[in-house]
């Protein structure tokens, strides 16, 4: 039997401006693909600095909120062999990125590797 392991499967971040009242914990479900063999992936979130000055069209970052957000799951298996989970989580995920309010942004990569 192998040791179960943190692999992240994406992380990215989420931002919104600072005015805007927006709790990315009450939006975004702590869970996904519970009924999944290689489930559940966990959604953690944490406030961050902007990791970059600006965006890609020259707007500042200094007036939003941003907050780091991965998801995880705990295996034995190797990362490469939780590919399949992605496409299901994401699919489970993205509806309620869709559903923030406007003024809320995001990217999240797939990043299958350890924690």
């Amino acid at each position: 039997m192998g040791t179960m392991r943190g692999i992240k499967l994406f992380q990215g971040y989420l931002w919104h401006p600072r005015e805007l009242e927006f709790d990315p914990k009450q939006a975004l479900p702590r869970q996904l693909g519970a009924g999944l063999e290689d489930g559940p992936v966990y959604v953690l979130i944490d406030p961050v600095r902007p990791p970059f000055a600006f965006f890609e069209n020259g707007t500042p970052t200094a007036g939003q909120s941003f907050y780091q957000v991965t998801l995880l799951v705990r295996s034995e298996k190797p990362p490469h062999e939780l590919k399949a989970l992605t496409q299901p989580v994401s699919e489970e995920l993205e509806p309620h990125l869709q559903a923030t309010p406007q003024g809320v942004g995001w990217l999240l990569l797939e990043d299958l590797r350890e924690v």
